[in-house]
C-alpha cells in the first residue's frame, strides 16, 4: 500500500465527510477510497472513521491520525519544494481558489498555460463564491476581487477589475436606454445578492450618484447575470473580464457609459509569507505578467 497516498485519502475523506467526493476530487473509484482507509486502519490497528448512512465522522483515533497526516503530507511537499529548487523543476501540488465567473473567464485557461510551462505540477482549483478559511482548507493561493482584501492575508496586486453596466440590444429596443443614473429606477435590474442589490454607486468625474434600484433578478454569481442580461432580463452590472466579449460582438451593449462604478483589484491572497513555495511565487508572477496585457483591462 502507498501509505502516504491512502493519508493523502484520509484527510480528503476527513474534510470532506464523504467517501464519493473524495473519490470525485482524487479521481479514483469510491472502491479504491474505501479500500485505502480500509488498509490504513488495519496498518494501525484503529478504527479512525465512524461511518453511518448519513455522514462519516473521525474517531478518536481518527482525529490524531488526521494531524499526523496533515504534517507528512506538508512535509512530503516540502521535500518535493525543496527537490525543485535545485534542478529548477517545480513539483508538487497547488491548491488554489477563485469565484466561478474568474476561473470560466480567466484562470482556468491561465492555469492550463502555466502547467505547459511546469508539466511536473499539479494544481487543483476550487471555483467558489463562498469565503473560505485558506489555512483550514489548505489553500495555497487565493484569487479574490475585492476593494477591501482581508486584511490578516497577505495580498498581492494581479491586476485591476472595472466594472460596466450592460443590457442586450433586445431589452434596450424595449424599454429604452437610460440616460441618467437616475433612469435606473424604472428599469429591471439584475442584481449580486452579496453586495450591492439594491444601490449601484456610480460617478462622472467630481459628480457622485447613489441609486435605489429595483432587483428583479439577483444571483450570488456573476455569470449568472451575464446569462440573464443576454437573455434580455435587463440592466446588469458586470466586470469587464465577463463583459467584454459580448461587448465586441454585439450581444450586449454598455448602458450609460460616461459612469463609471467603483472600480476594484484582483488580488493573489495567501495565509504567510513564511515558507511561500517557489511554485506559488512562479504562478503570481506568471499571473501578473498575463494580466498585465489582457484586452479586457483596457
Amino acid at each position: 500500500m502507498d501509505r502516504l497516498t491512502a493519508m493523502q485519502v484520509f484527510v480528503e475523506v476527513a474534510q470532506s465527510g464523504s467517501f464519493s467526493a473524495t473519490a470525485d476530487k482524487l479521481d479514483m473509484s469510491r472502491a479504491m477510497v474505501t479500500r485505502y482507509i480500509a488498509e490504513l486502519e488495519q496498518w494501525l490497528g484503529a478504527r479512525l472513521l465512524q461511518r453511518t448512512t448519513r455522514r462519516v465522522t473521525l474517531t478518536d483515533a481518527g482525529e490524531s491520525c488526521l494531524r499526523r497526516s496533515q504534517q507528512m503530507l506538508a512535509l512530503m511537499e516540502n521535500v518535493e519544494e525543496e527537490t525543485s529548487r535545485h534542478d529548477g523543476a517545480l513539483r508538487g501540488q497547488l491548491r488554489v481558489t477563485c469565484s466561478m465567473s474568474f476561473a470560466y473567464a480567466e484562470l482556468a485557461a491561465a492555469i492550463a498555460d502555466f502547467l505547459a510551462l511546469y508539466p511536473q505540477l499539479k494544481i487543483d482549483l476550487n471555483a467558489s463564491e463562498g469565503a473560505l478559511n485558506l489555512v483550514e482548507a489548505r489553500i495555497d493561493l487565493a484569487i479574490r476581487i475585492s476593494a477591501e482584501p482581508d486584511p490578516a492575508l497577505i495580498g498581492r496586486v494581479l491586476a485591476p477589475c472595472a466594472s460596466v453596466l450592460v443590457a442586450s440590444p433586445g431589452y434596450l429596443a424595449k424599454h429604452g436606454t437610460p440616460q441618467l443614473p437616475a433612469d435606473l429606477q424604472a428599469h429591471r435590474c439584475l442584481s449580486y445578492a452579496n453586495f450591492g442589490k439594491s444601490e449601484w454607486k456610480l460617478q462622472r468625474g467630481v459628480e457622485h450618484a447613489e441609486v435605489h434600484v429595483a432587483s428583479h433578478f439577483s444571483a450570488n454569481e456573476a455569470t449568472a447575470l451575464m446569462r440573464a442580461a443576454l437573455a434580455g432580463g435587463g440592466v446588469a452590472m458586470q466586470p469587464t473580464y465577463l463583459a467584454s466579449p459580448h461587448l465586441q460582438d454585439g450581444s450586449l451593449q454598455l448602458v450609460l457609459p460616461q459612469w463609471q462604478l467603483p472600480m476594484m483589484n484582483i488580488y493573489a491572497l495567501y495565509p504567510s509569507r513564511k515558507h511561500l513555495s517557489p511554485a506559488v511565487r512562479a504562478l503570481m508572477d506568471f499571473l501578473v505578467a498575463r494580466f498585465a496585457s489582457e484586452p479586457w483591462r483596457r
